[in-house]
């Protein structure tokens, strides 16, 4: 007969963004006593319309890491999202295996989502467990760090938290302890254009086999999620850690030393140009940060990639990173319902099938429906740009980002999205909105040369949405803006507008408003 399983005694909860083996929650693991419990439930794909990739890409590293854990020795109580009598929402699913396994104690890492921890506390409670929750030291810093940098200070400002872990860890410094170069940032150095000629001797993205419980997870999605938004037929991202750093290499080795020059540029059909496409990795935890970063640097020391290349890059890890997760844990959960701007239209259907005739957001939107990714300046400047400029509430905006791209994990896409993109926050994240003309899509990208709209016009039948709206904006939110002196240029351009010009801008705007509503 076989043998009885032993009682446990402590429970670790490992969730679907935390599968980095050096976990704090096993610092003090006993095989013989203790157990892992992870969880696949319809509630973690269906709070928002979530893209079939993003489902996908989740369960299939969950399951892999699955395999890996038990191959090592370690207990696990894992349930699928297709086992008969799978419940609803991850507090559920605990309860009832608290109820089944009588654990002593729970452990975790603290979430990355206000929501989830919520669920894991309320089941503990409720299965009358005690919880430890531990610090997440995948990251360089801590939530105790960033809240002690920002007692204090009036604005919270990324370049100032930057410089501090740059000087903490080392990182780019001189033996002197100064910047690399001079300068802690390359930032002007990172807007480069392609011009007529467009990108040259793009690489192609690295390709990873499709088996085991990736394969799985693939058939389960297209059947379970058939009527979610986006495609898998071009699935293509790392679910394990040994695809994450061969992902990392090829970076490395074929576009960091020109991502410096064309991070912020874009070209139609070229949905990942020179861009790491790192982040799922990262954000699932196959990727240790630190490990990217080294690279990163080692390449520039080396004289494989540009100082400006490098720092960009080490820029978007050590400091955005850290820095977004700093501002989420600071103002959760009331900075989900910020609203500055009094924003309030709903978000045009096309966001969810791409059809639509401005070239930009269907390129945009296009390529996020069919591979789950979008660089950050045409999440930013292209699709986050016109909600703003049209008015959509900015936590519908922040459910869609959610929803569509395979490396949304809520601490780090939130406020991107309601505070950098949206400015719902009222510049906690961007002293300013970053708001603009179709011009500045028609500079950064060759989208403007096959479109039916003149980025330079904002009235007539081939006046571009998006100049219309930005001067409807200005003019609607002209007393919200007034004392902020980064927008003061903009406001007096729109003091000079004509009052005719302004009421057939308005006109335009309100046009298109009804027909998108």
């Amino acid at each position: 007969m076989p043998s009885k399983p032993k009682p446990v005694r402590r429970l670790v909860i490992v969730l679907g963004d935390q599968l980095n083996a050096d976990s704090a929650v096993f610092d003090e693991f006993d095989k013989d006593r203790d157990a892992i419990w992870m969880a696949e439930v319809p509630a973690e794909s269906t709070h928002v319309w979530t893209h079939k990739a993003r489902i996908a890409l989740f369960l299939s590293a969950m399951r892999h890491y699955r395999d890996q854990r038990r191959a090592e020795g370690f207990r696990l109580d894992y349930r699928q999202l297709d086992d008969r009598g799978c419940r609803e929402t991850l507090g559920e699913e605990l309860v009832a295996a608290c109820k089944r396994l009588k654990p002593e104690e729970l452990a975790m890492v603290e979430a990355g989502e206000h929501r989830v921890q919520q669920q894991m506390e309320a089941a503990a409670d409720e299965a009358g467990l005690p919880l430890e929750v531990h610090t997440d030291r995948h990251f360089y810093s801590t939530r105790d760090e960033f809240a002690d940098h920002a007692e204090g200070r009036k604005q919270l400002r990324l370049e100032f938290w930057y410089r501090e872990l740059r000087k903490k860890h080392n990182v780019l410094l001189d033996n002197a302890g100064k910047p690399e170069g001079g300068k802690w940032n390359y930032d002007a150095d990172n807007r480069g254009t392609f011009g007529k000629k467009g990108p040259q001797d793009v690489p192609e993205p690295p390709t990873f086999r499709v088996h085991g419980p990736t394969k799985e997870v693939l058939e389960l999605v297209a059947s379970r999620f058939a009527n979610h938004p986006g495609s898998l037929e071009n699935f293509n991202w790392p679910t394990t850690p040994g695809q994450a750093e061969r992902a990392l290499e090829h970076f490395i080795a074929t576009r960091l030393p020109r991502f410096g020059d064309y991070q912020d540029a874009m070209w139609t059909d070229q949905p990942f140009l020179y861009h790491a496409m790192l982040s799922s990795s990262l954000n699932l935890k196959l990727l240790d940060p630190r490990l990217v970063v080294a690279k990163a640097e080692q390449a520039y020391r080396s004289g494989h990639a540009p100082l400006s290349a490098a720092e960009g890059f080490i820029r978007q890890i050590l400091g955005w990173r850290e820095y977004v997760r700093g501002i989420y844990f600071l103002h959760m959960p009331e900075y989900l319902e910020r609203n500055e701007l009094g924003a309030t239209a709903p978000l045009p259907e096309f966001y969810w099938t791409g059809e639509t005739d401005m070239r930009c957001l269907s390129q945009a939107i296009g390529q996020t429906l069919e591979h789950g990714y979008a660089h950050h300046i045409q999440r930013l400047m292209v699709t986050g740009l016109f909600s703003l400029l049209l008015g959509v509430d900015p936590k519908a905006v922040h459910e869609w980002y959610l929803a569509v791209y395979v490396d949304a994990v809520e601490w780090v896409e939130l406020p991107n999205t309601l505070g950098m993109s949206q400015y719902g926050d009222g510049g906690v994240m961007a002293s300013k909105p970053y708001c603009a003309t179709g011009k500045y899509v028609q500079r950064m990208s060759n989208y403007c040369t096959a479109c039916r709209y003149n980025p330079a016009k904002a009235t007539g039948e081939d006046a571009c949405p998006f100049t219309t709206l930005y001067w409807d904006f200005l003019a609607r939110n002209q007393k919200r803006l007034k004392g902020n002196n980064r927008m003061t240029m903009q406001l007096k351009n729109v003091e000079r507008k004509d009052a005719d010009d302004l009421a057939e801008i308005r006109e335009q705007a309100e046009r298109l408003k009804a027909e998108l509503a």
